[in-house]
């Protein structure tokens, strides 16, 4: 089971390693070196969310038509590929679309929708392997491995993209992809050797849920469109930073490539120690109260980096930076646990579905929200670091909303209306997922 871990670990590892370069230095690129639209760059990093839908399809086929006699080998390594040629063929596309722009898009929409397709491929597969290997009893301790690994890689990842790009050029940047690409292609390859038996008799429990059915669950129980309500608006809260906090590095601070890369992993440190922290201290602090802290935090992270811009310290920036990664860690363990409470015995698979379609949407209009925002006040008051205050503001209010509603959630209601609660054995199991 170790070597079992460890080799799905590296599979979403190689997943997440290909989004590092898009999600922080590209976006970077495009945004200040290229002068690109802040609005296109969300149209473009908005596209895998908007394929995400696929997920439940792609599960349900793969369960029912095997390949040579692997149910999730084949679409794994199919949505790593395209993960890998996605992230490779992107930094072309961005001076592309400094040259000719009406290709440029066509071609990015083709190579970013390439790599959200990938994406959506592989997650679903490599998550169903994981969970079906395991068993119930083992499930959390996989997905944990795989998160702790997937973070690790992430952190070293950006600390190695800002080595590579000390010196800014076109080529420095094609580079740097290509190097990381090949090492997802590496991680995915040693991942994918032998992990999943042949001819398994193994049968995916994933069903394919309608929109009706997952718009029944939640309207069906008014606890449960509420928590979706404050889900969608907290999550585009706090992923609506997401295209934009490394461009802000640069407009406001004049940071470099190289300095606005390691964002990301001074981000993805603080939020592996929030994440150890929120855990341990489970048992003892409600995660609801959790759950408030974490957006308070937020807002304090927002709050700060606005300041930051107006003093122009970079100090009180990265101040900023380190309370988004604990919020957003400490975000993470107590909403998820209160999404496996707000999960109705007997509907698992259907409430599951729900709230990650709800994640998904937030990511797309995080996305969007923030590009067109920041182009717009930019535009109007010829002033881009205003742009990016008044996106963070905007964040901080929909934190305070998210607040708001939290405060209206009751999960000993939902669980009387829904009649049943999910047992406490499953929802262990499911802790990490």
């Amino acid at each position: 089971m170790t070597r079992f871990r460890i080799q799905i670990g590296l599979i979403h590892s190689a997943i997440a390693i290909t989004l590092v370069p898009i999600n922080s230095t590209l976006n970077r690129v495009m945004i200040k070196e290229l002068a690109l639209s802040a609005a296109l760059v969300g149209i473009l990093a908005s596209l895998p969310y908007l394929l995400s839908p696929i997920q439940v399809a792609i599960g349900s086929f793969s369960d029912r038509h095997p390949i040579m006699g692997y149910r999730r080998t084949p679409y794994i390594f199919i949505g790593w590929l395209l993960c890998v040629g996605g992230l490779i063929v992107s930094p072309h596309i961005a001076y592309m679309l400094v040259e000719n722009r009406g290709l440029g898009i066509l071609l990015g929409i083709l190579a970013f929708g390439a790599w959200g397709m990938g994406y959506n491929f592989a997650t679903v597969s490599y998550f169903s392997l994981a969970t079906e290997i395991s068993g119930e009893k083992n499930r959390s301790r996989t997905i944990a491995v795989m998160f702790f690994m997937m973070i690790i890689s992430i952190i070293f990842t950006s600390i190695s993209l800002g080595n590579m790009l000390e010196v800014y050029s076109q080529e420095a940047v094609i580079s740097a992809f290509i190097k990381v690409g090949m090492a997802a292609l590496l991680m995915g390859g040693l991942g994918l050797l032998g992990v999943e038996p042949r001819h398994s008799e193994l049968t995916g429990d994933s069903e394919g849920y309608t929109w009706t059915e997952m718009y029944r669950a939640v309207s069906s129980n008014k606890q449960a469109s509420l928590f979706i309500l404050y889900l969608i608006v907290l999550l585009t809260a706090i992923f609506s930073q997401d295209i934009l906090l490394e461009p802000y590095g640069a407009e406001a601070f004049g940071l470099s490539v190289k300095a606005t890369t390691r964002i990301t992993s001074i981000w993805g440190v603080m939020f592996l120690l929030s994440l150890s922290i929120g855990g341990a201290l489970e048992a003892r602090i409600s995660k609801l109260t959790q759950a408030r802290i974490s957006a308070r935090a937020g807002i304090a992270a927002f709050f700060t980096i606005i300041l930051g811009g107006l003093l122009q310290s970079t100090p009180v920036f990265y101040t900023g930076v380190v309370l988004l990664g604990l919020a957003t860690g400490l975000s993470t363990v107590s909403n998820l646990s209160l999404m496996l409470d707000m999960t109705m015995v007997g509907s698992v698979g259907l409430f599951m579905g729900v709230w990650g379609m709800a994640t998904a949407l937030a990511r797309m209009i995080g996305n969007l929200l923030a590009g067109v925002v920041r182009d717009f006040v930019a535009q109007v008051a010829s002033n881009a670091v205003l742009g990016y205050s008044v996106v963070f503001g905007i964040e901080i209010l929909m934190l305070i909303s998210s607040l708001m509603i939290l405060s209206r959630v009751d999960v000993g209601l939902f669980q009387e209306q829904a009649g049943r609660q999910l047992p406490v054995l499953e929802r262990a199991a499911m802790s990490n997922d």
